[in-house]
């Protein structure tokens, strides 16, 4: 690739440029369009012509400025569908644009690298915002020193590895209430309670690839009823294969007990909490930081 060769064409006052778009959803499918009237190939990937796609200018500025842009294209089963955005499948895609000479698409330059952010649909097409790198800056970082774990079950923090016999099951979806409710039959082996703040994970179906957060978990002698926090961008139907893993508080006392993992726990435990800050010396009582009565 040479940006050289491409602002030398652009030089020439007689050019032949396009710009295509990569788009790269979090489940690793790639998505290429253009808005030159033929197909394009680089580096991989496959623009598609036939996507109806533009753009606005890109706004680009030096600092910390955000760069930010919009595509806007039409809504069709061949490339983006409504089902997919309504389901969340494009929700922070990472977003890559060049300008190129589709006369010889070796001559391109990378004008943007981000992420999608809002997208909205109407009228047979979407409207997707285009976040530059610097938009991360805007999200909060660092560690927080707090009683409970700071980690996510299974990350490089906490190190857990869940699959493990036990911490995980993959379950057929016998019955489904309110789109957001799950039965299960002879789902034995687990406690009462056993996967809630976990992620329920749906492997097959509509709804394949999307997850959500586990609200409740209630084991009774009719099965088990597992109830997410909010209902998955897509229908999930019986018969549908579902993975299910345990849930974690993100205390000390279950990091130990339950996972055996306390040696990664990324809390802070016995921290002086607020109350302890403002109270004064004492002979009664236990000074660990707990509320006072």
């Amino acid at each position: 690739m040479s940006a050289a060769d491409l602002y030398a064409h652009l030089g020439t006052g007689a050019t032949t440029v396009a710009r295509a778009w990569a788009v790269v959803r979090a489940d690793g499918r790639v998505f290429g369009f253009t808005d030159h009237d033929r197909d394009l190939s680089f580096e991989g990937a496959l623009f598609k012509a036939s996507s109806g796609m533009t753009a606005s200018a890109l706004l680009q500025t030096t600092g910390l400025g955000i760069d930010n842009a919009e595509a806007v294209g039409a809504l069709s089963d061949a490339s983006v569908t409504e089902a997919d955005i309504l389901a969340g499948r494009f929700d922070g895609a990472s977003v890559r644009v060049w300008q190129v000479n589709w006369a010889d698409v070796g001559a391109r330059v990378l004008q943007f690298n981000g992420t999608l952010g809002q997208i909205t649909r109407g009228a047979g097409a979407f409207h997707a915002e285009l976040r530059g790198l610097t938009e991360q800056i805007n999200s909060a970082q660092g560690r927080v020193y707090q009683t409970n774990c700071g980690a996510v079950l299974g990350d490089g923090r906490c190190r857990f590895d869940l699959t493990q016999p036990g911490y995980f099951a993959e379950m057929a979806v016998v019955r489904v209430e309110a789109a957001r409710v799950f039965g299960f039959t002879g789902f034995a082996g687990f406690d009462d309670r056993w996967f809630e703040r976990g992620r329920l994970v749906v492997l097959s179906g509509a709804a394949a690839g999307l997850a959500g957060v586990v609200k409740n978990d209630r084991l009774s002698d009719a099965g088990r009823a597992v109830e997410l926090w909010q209902a998955l961008g897509a229908a999930v139907a019986p018969g549908d294969l579902v993975r299910i893993e345990a849930g974690c508080d993100r205390l000390a006392a279950s990091c130990r007990l339950k996972f055996h993992n306390l040696l990664n726990f990324r809390g802070f435990p016995d921290i002086p909490g607020e109350d302890w800050l403002t109270s004064y010396p004492t002979s009664a009582g236990v000074n660990d930081g707990g509320s006072l009565p």
